[in-house]
């Protein structure tokens, strides 16, 4: 973390790691849409940049998903090798799964959050902006397309409510941040979408069934 009120100092070792997010994830795109993969690592460094997040927090945050997506552990050493310990920490910290196939997907889900209970700061960090900016998406393309979202994920529509209600309430086990309450605030606006998308459906249901 960066000091209070310190402008964040981003050189040559951010935009390398811009080069090689961009290169690992080319063709990559986010689940079921066309956008470009690189566009949530862009965000995800945003949001751990206005969070307080230092130049070793930015680039692990690019570079969040390489071990997971693109290379597994010898991908890892990379970036040990080329951005130091720190960063590959918390890329590290940042992984569910560093093999192909991956195991299945409720048991790394559940392993995932038992290793953020004792994560440190740095990881938690990454972590949650990770999964603010992938709560935001999801909200938002709900509130578009509504129910077919789902068979985006693997988890389907109960899955991947359980998981984003157990991180939201993992975070809030320590000290709230501006990620953790906005973690919280997008989970609970996407529980109402949801509640108020079931209520309008039902009288249509009704109708069908008669």
């Amino acid at each position: 973390m960066r000091s209070r009120g310190a402008a964040p100092k981003l050189g040559r070792r951010f935009e390398q790691a811009l080069r090689l997010a961009c290169h690992k994830h080319a063709g990559q795109t986010r689940k079921g849409t066309p956008i470009p993969y690189v566009a949530h690592l862009l965000g995800v460094a945003g949001l751990v940049l206005e969070a307080g997040g230092d130049e070793d927090l930015a680039i692990a945050a690019l570079l969040h998903d390489v071990v997971e997506d693109c290379g597994g552990v010898p991908m890892l050493n990379e970036v040990r090798r080329h951005f130091g310990k720190r960063v590959a920490h918390v890329v590290e910290g940042c992984t569910d799964s560093d093999t192909y196939p991956k195991p299945p997907w409720r048991g790394r889900k559940e392993k995932y959050l038992r290793h953020l209970r004792t994560a440190d700061a740095d990881i938690r960090l990454v972590s949650a902006a990770d999964k603010v900016h992938n709560a935001r998406a999801i909200l938002t393309d709900y509130r578009e397309i509504g129910e077919p979202i789902w068979e985006r994920f693997q988890g389907k529509r109960e899955g991947t409510l359980w998981y984003y209600r157990e991180l939201a309430k993992e975070f809030r086990r320590r000290k709230a941040t501006r990620l953790t309450r906005e973690l919280e605030r997008v989970v609970g606006e996407l529980e109402t979408a949801l509640a108020e998308g079931k209520r309008s459906a039902g009288p249509r249901a009704s109708r069908r069934r008669k």
